[in-house]
């Protein structure tokens, strides 16, 4: 569950929160839980800052809540700058902090026009015999975790194919329609576009790890966008994740703008 969680449920988290803006500077914080079986394990919160100039800043935080808090302390910490350019956000540096029980790891990515030009993980981790490196092609046209799942309001959302690098695993995402469903929330209320979701490690991970396994075969994983008509953007809402554990839900509790 922590190898999911620090590969999907930050990722996750991290898209649903980030809408380009038109106007001049603009502020978004946003709040979510996520819950397995249900019952709530973590909550999150972000803030995005568009400046006049196009250049974004998006900071968040995420901490176990619930009954996860007695077994595990989690607590991660992410970051991403970049631009606005052609109605899509473009990172310049992407950071993770990922803290679970005693272990820390940060994740740092540089990239340039869409390409990962460093990463690096502090403390290196030891890598097994079964792993499956990044290769130099798989870092060519990448998109981060924050900006890869925002599309301006023309997109065919669901007919994407999105190569997401988290600072360790390179995996594509694979969406397909599935019509529409109500959803409401603080800031929002109507229909969400349903994308099908097929995950696919590429490289960066170990082969054969179950967690990933399971859920590269699943056919069940979902992902919700709802469109911001101020921003003309549309970003994901709730997100469906099966694990060998019962299933994951990501739900946006608040989504909306905030001039600053």
């Amino acid at each position: 569950m922590a190898h999911l969680g620090r590969r999907i449920l930050v990722s996750a988290f991290a898209a649903l929160l980030a809408l380009p803006a038109g106007a001049s500077e603009v502020q978004h914080r946003t709040e979510y839980k996520v819950a397995l079986a249900g019952l709530t394990i973590a909550r999150a919160a972000f803030l995005t800052k568009i400046e006049d100039d196009h250049s974004y800043k998006i900071d968040g935080d995420i901490k176990s809540a619930g009954l996860a808090d007695l077994v595990t302390d989690i607590l991660a910490k992410t970051s991403v700058t970049g631009v606005v350019r052609d109605d899509r956000l473009q990172a310049a540096k992407y950071v993770l902090y990922y803290k679970t029980g005693k272990k820390v790891r940060t994740y740092e990515v540089s990239y340039r026009n869409g390409n990962i030009v460093s990463a690096t993980t502090t403390p290196e981790p030891r890598r097994p015999k079964e792993w499956i490196p990044v290769t130099q092609g798989d870092m060519r046209s990448v998109l981060d975790p924050i900006s890869g799942l925002i599309f301006t309001g023309d997109t065919d959302v669901c007919s994407q194919k999105l190569p997401i690098f988290d600072g360790e695993t390179r995996m594509d995402l694979v969406l397909s329609p599935k019509g529409d469903e109500d959803f409401s929330t603080d800031g929002f209320k109507g229909k969400a576009t349903v994308c099908g979701v097929r995950f696919i490690p590429r490289s960066g991970y170990k082969k054969g790890r179950k967690d990933l396994v399971y859920l590269s075969k699943s056919n069940r994983m979902e992902i919700w966008f709802a469109k911001a008509e101020a921003a003309n953007v549309y970003a994901p809402v709730y997100v469906r994740i099966p694990t060998e554990y019962g299933t994951v839900t990501i739900t946006a509790v608040k989504y909306g703008r905030v001039n600053s």
